[in-house]
Order: structure tokens, then sequence, then C-alpha cells
């Protein structure tokens, strides 16, 4: 069994504090797939590269406190790989892989548009060129899980409040197309989904800072486990896991029934 976490942590270090090396100490997962670590190389001593029994791997943005990817294994992996060879978006952080026979565990955070206009182009351009890149991976050959903030709410079960988003960035229809199309033409299945299909108010793992939307449970499914067919096929069981808040953002836990 291989189990893979997938966590926004809107900071390393400010989940740090709130008990997330604590917790990935007893996880038992090995990957833990990590976006928006908001940290520089420099900022990141030993207990966050190796903590207990895990080696971290990471992608830097260059602005200082923001963006940046990594991932926490307890496997040796053939290859890492930071950034995907897009130099608008591996400067701000947001592709770290690793690589073992032709299985890659990759984790990537997805730029959110709702703070401008600019920054939805920005986020357009990344689906543009992020697409072809993970489909001619897997026409290469390789088997995929990809982790991550993805920043789109598929469905109108995805997310509380539909009707009062359909004009807002994460719920916009050409990017709820972007993922029909990764899921019904490209041979790329939504993990979750697949396991979970009718859930919904069960399935959110973001909420809003703002008024009460924790409390109400307000929430949104943007975090993603999407892996190739064939893999995504493996996957057991899932969980949203709530018990503690390390972040706006709650852990999404996936099992695989595959080896490396």
């Amino acid at each position: 069994m291989i189990r893979i976490v997938s966590a926004n942590l809107n900071g390393i270090r400010s989940a740090t504090k709130k008990g997330f090396l604590q917790w990935l100490a007893k996880s038992e997962a090995d990957f833990v797939c990590l976006q928006e670590i908001k940290a520089q190389a420099n900022d990141l001593g030993e207990e966050f590269t190796k903590p207990g029994n895990y080696q971290g791997y990471f992608h830097f943005a260059q602005k200082k406190g923001y963006s940046g990817t990594g991932i926490y294994t307890r496997h040796q992996p053939d290859e890492i790989f930071t950034g995907f060879g897009a130099a608008e978006f591996d400067n701000e952080g947001r592709y770290t892989a690793l690589r073992f026979g032709n299985r890659w565990i990759i984790s990537a955070y997805f730029p959110s548009g709702s703070a401008s206009e600019d920054r939805q182009a920005s986020k357009f351009r990344f689906l543009d060129v992020f697409l072809p890149f993970l489909v001619q991976l897997k026409k290469s050959g390789c088997e995929i899980v990809l982790c991550g903030d993805i920043n789109i709410a598929h469905h109108e079960i995805d997310l509380k409040n539909w009707k009062g988003n359909v004009k807002n960035s994460g719920f916009l229809p050409a990017e709820r197309a972007w993922l029909t199309h990764l899921f019904t033409n490209e041979g790329f299945t939504d993990v979750y989904r697949l396991l979970e299909p009718t859930a919904t108010d069960t399935c959110y793992t973001w909420w809003s800072q703002r008024g009460q939307a924790y409390a109400n449970n307000v929430g949104w499914r943007i975090d993603y486990q999407i892996a190739t067919d064939t893999l995504a096929k493996t996957a057991i069981t899932q969980k949203v896991y709530k018990e503690e808040r390390f972040s706006d953002h709650a852990p999404l836990i996936i099992d695989y029934d595959f080896s490396l």
C-alpha cells in the first residue's frame, strides 16, 4: 500500500507551529505533497528538510514568502525535478516531482486568479502550458499521481455556494472545462471522485478565512489527487483530514494498492 497526502500549508513554518510535523511523524504516509510552503532554502533547517524518517525535496519561489512546493517521502527517488520548463511558473516554485522508475509523484500549486485580472490571466497561461506537459509525460509511458491545490472546483457539488460563484475565479466555465478535458480525453482520473462520486459537504478541502466559513462549512474542494487511469484504479480509501487544522486547507489522504 502507498499512502499519499496532498496538503496546502499556507506557510510551512506557520503549519509547523500548529503541529504539522508532529502529525507527519504519525501519518504513516509514503508521500506528503506540499503546496504554498512560503519559504526559501535558508529558512528551513534540518527539522524541516529531514523530519524524522522523511526527506524533503522543495521548489522555492524567487519571491520571498510566496508560493513554493515540496514533497516529503520515506523512499529514495531515481530523479528529482523542480520546475517543468515554464519560466514564469518555475520562478514561483509551483512544481516538484519525484520519479521512481516509470512512476511519478508530483506536487503542483496552480495559480489563484482571485486577486486580480492579471492573476487570472496568469492562471490561464499556467493551464495552457501545464496541460500539454502533463499529457506528454503520460504519453512517454509514465504513470503519475499529481497532488495539488488546483484552485478549481470542478462541479456544483464541489463547493457550497456554487450559484454565487459562477463568475468567480475557481469556478469559471473555462477552468472547469480544463479539468473535464483532462479527465475525459487525456486518461487522467479525479481519484477522490472515483471513490466518492456523490459526496458534498464532506468533500471540501478549503475554507475562506473571512467570516465563519469554516464553522459553517462553506467550503470548496480545490485540493486534488489526479492520477493516470491505471494508478487511479488502485485507490482504496480517502480521507479529508479535519481533526487538526494546520492551515486554511485540509490534507487529502488517499491510500493506493500499487508498488514503486
